[in-house]
């Protein structure tokens, strides 16, 4: 059977680790990895629209010597005639050596890996799972603070829906992590994430709806959109997607070396003035995306360089 990530659990921290120097390295040294997929072929299945992922994983496969197949949204392939997801990926295993999904409903990859030949990587299953985001996530953690460990992150905006629910569970397993959860009501933290990866670990975790009162206190900072596609009635969607909006006037208490991320694109939670800010970290977040998905991509094909 392939090897597949459909969840960051599927993958031990030394793992991790692992693909974190792997990262590191590719970043010291990209022409020791320009081949090292020559003739491999990555496909990309795209069930909803997609920017950063999908570019960073064809980027990702095209700087590894391979090439890529796929498309971009479900109208363009045969589930547009009423073709199971299934029968979608038997067929597409057969054309490629790895395949990269990504799908609005949770599960989907999981399921479209029963049916595959070949590793499936999970690029989000709607407002459940993102892995390769986690990753991207810890890799820029780590090349802006030297560690996985000793420090205090908050997580702003959608919790519900958003992509942090597999980073909890990530940096769940590091030492010494504080979290602190600000959202307005409606889109707090699930509790099934809040029991399993902090409750059940004793690990120490801060809830609030007001991030001024909190910001000094973080070493990092994961803003979130407001995700108007998550949402059945556009009212309470418009009545929270101004929830937080942060600005430079709102950054004057934070610390110096505060890192501010974001899995992007943002609409109006980071203003553009901010990018200005040494602290802003997540124009760097997306370089990070396409080298830590080279690293997995070798990882799964079994490539070692």
């Amino acid at each position: 059977m392939p090897r597949n990530l459909i969840d960051i659990t599927d993958l031990s921290v030394d793992e991790i680790n692992q693909l974190i120097a792997t990262a590191e390295d590719i970043i010291a040294n990209p022409v020791k990895y320009q081949d090292a997929c020559a003739h491999k072929q990555l496909a990309t299945l795209f069930f909803e629209p997609s920017t950063r992922t999908r570019l960073s994983f064809e980027s990702a496969m095209l700087a590894l010597g391979g090439s890529t197949l796929g498309f971009s949204e479900a109208s363009s392939s045969s589930t547009a005639k009423g073709e199971t997801v299934g029968d979608t990926i038997h067929t597409v295993s057969c054309y490629a050596d790895i395949i990269a999904m990504r799908h609005p409903k949770e599960g989907a990859p999981y399921a479209a890996s029963q049916f595959s030949e070949v590793p499936i990587i999970n690029a989000g299953d709607g407002g459940h799972n993102h892995p390769t985001q986690t990753l991207t996530d810890l890799l820029t953690i780590h090349r802006e603070k030297g560690r996985l460990n000793n420090f205090t992150i908050g997580f702003c905006g959608d919790l519900k829906f958003g992509p942090v629910h597999s980073l909890v569970n990530a940096l769940s397993r590091y030492d010494h992590i504080n979290f602190v959860l600000i959202s307005p009501t409606e889109l707090k933290l699930p509790r099934y994430v809040k029991e399993e990866a902090l409750k059940k670990k004793g690990i120490p975790y801060t809830q609030t709806t007001d991030l001024e009162s909190v910001i000094p206190q973080l070493d990092i900072l994961y803003m979130t959109r407001v995700q108007k596609e998550r949402f059945f009635n556009e009212e309470d969607y418009l009545r929270l997607k101004d929830s937080y909006i942060l600005t430079p006037e709102k950054l004057e208490n934070a610390k110096a070396d505060l890192s501010i991320l974001h899995p992007l694109p943002r609409v109006n939670e980071i203003t553009v003035a901010v990018d200005k800010d040494p602290r802003a970290a997540y124009w760097r977040q997306v370089k990070n995306g396409k080298y830590i998905r080279m690293a997995l991509i070798l990882k799964l094909l079994g490539i070692q360089v």
